[in-house]
């Protein structure tokens, strides 16, 4: 069996890439609708320490997210012909099936069961789908 072979340079501009991409989801883009949703008071602003703990969590996350897509990826070349499609081609695959099996199913459980509207569910699955797409055309372009 071959090893699975990632690009740990790929995976660091991945986490890069993303935490600027949910900054812009989550800020100018949705922000104030995103906040509006969750029943955040848009004037109180959190404390340094809070946005600090936030962020690091968030470059963790956003590390596991990318290392972990990575390796699916990489599994998924060991399938006859995946090698033969262009690297976008794989890309979205990989995103796409990715959020249907896993994103998609979560979030629309928690638009039912938690009562969140799907204003919310649009903005979060949405970041969900892009976030996958970046990060899976970071690794698909980058391999190892």
């Amino acid at each position: 069996m071959e090893p699975i072979k990632i690009n740990i340079i790929a995976i660091l501009i991945a986490v890069v890439v993303n935490f600027i991409l949910g900054w812009l989801w989550y800020t100018p883009l949705f922000g104030k609708l995103w906040g509006r949703e969750m029943g955040y008071d848009m004037n109180e602003k959190p404390a340094s320490s809070e946005l600090m703990k936030g962020m690091v969590f968030m470059i963790i996350g956003n590390f596991l997210f990318a290392w972990v897509l990575a390796h699916n990826m990489a599994a998924w070349s060991f399938v006859p012909g995946t090698n033969e499609n262009i690297a976008t081609t794989n890309a979205i695959m990989a995103a796409v099936f990715t959020w249907l099996g896993f994103y998609f199913p979560g979030d629309l459980g928690s638009t039912s069961w938690e009562k969140k509207s799907w204003t919310l569910f649009f903005i979060n699955t949405g970041y969900h789908l892009v976030s996958l797409l970046v990060v899976a055309l970071i690794i698909s372009y980058w391999p190892a």
